[in-house]
């Protein structure tokens, strides 16, 4: 049942960033738009290279297992925090939605801080040679 765990503890790790490693791409392409759009939501525009560096470097951290589970406690954070600065105005369509999908993924990252990258992820690997 153990490589069953692990297998699927591999799959969740592959899944869960593609968002962020897909959105952190796009703010690299796009990174005046995105920059006045959060000067525009109240968010100082001196903060996107971090957001870039947590969903893309993050993102490709959770897909390799490396340093798991702090960025996936960092990442939790940062989409709880992005889901009341961007989607807490209800009354602009879909923001309910997307609200509760921040809500959702949080609790992902925070299951995978608790039970950790399983075995096959660069964490692992380098527990191992310690």
């Amino acid at each position: 049942m153990k490589k069953l765990d692990d297998a699927g503890v591999l799959l969740a790790r592959i899944l869960m960033p593609i968002l962020f490693i897909v959105a952190g791409w796009g703010k690299i392409n796009g990174y005046a738009g995105t920059q006045q759009y959060m000067e525009a939501m109240g968010v100082p525009g001196f903060l996107l290279p971090l957001t870039i560096l947590l969903e893309f470097g993050g993102g490709l951290a959770i897909l390799f297992g490396f340093f798991t589970r702090t960025t996936a406690i960092i990442t939790a954070v940062f989409t709880l925090l992005t889901a009341f600065l961007f989607h807490g105005d209800f009354s602009q369509g879909p923001n309910s939605i997307m609200f509760m999908k921040n809500f959702t993924i949080a609790g992902g990252y925070l299951l995978l801080a608790i039970f950790g990258p399983g075995a096959y992820s660069i964490d692992r690997v380098l527990k191992k040679n310690w």
